[in-house]
């Protein structure tokens, strides 16, 4: 097993009040990139919200290969969403890309 940093962008089709932004942080806080050496020498943040409602996601996954973590972290984000009250087809996910491995 190898821990990956996933990457994963999205979009919020209505701008999130800060109650919403917090949920989504707090529901992916265990998978935060800053426990990896990659995530804290590039101060990775779990979430980065821009001003045209676009959003990207970083965590660290544990997995066997870049799919498996890929996969894994859009479960994780995508169930972040629905426990924070953002429906699946209000925040869609682009695809998830491997940015770093920590072996």
């Amino acid at each position: 097993m190898s821990t990956y940093v996933i990457t994963i962008p999205g979009t919020f089709l209505t701008p999130p009040a800060p109650d919403v932004r917090a949920a989504v942080e707090r529901e992916l806080r265990p998978a935060d990139p800053r426990q990896t050496s990659l995530g804290r020498r590039e101060e990775l943040r779990i979430l980065t919200v821009n001003e045209n409602d676009t959003f990207t996601v970083r965590l660290e996954v544990e997995a066997a290969d870049s799919e498996e973590a890929e996969d894994r972290a859009r479960e994780t984000v995508a169930k972040a969403l629905t426990v924070a009250g953002v429906p699946a087809d209000a925040a869609p996910l682009g695809p998830a890309v491997v940015t770093g491995i920590d072996v």
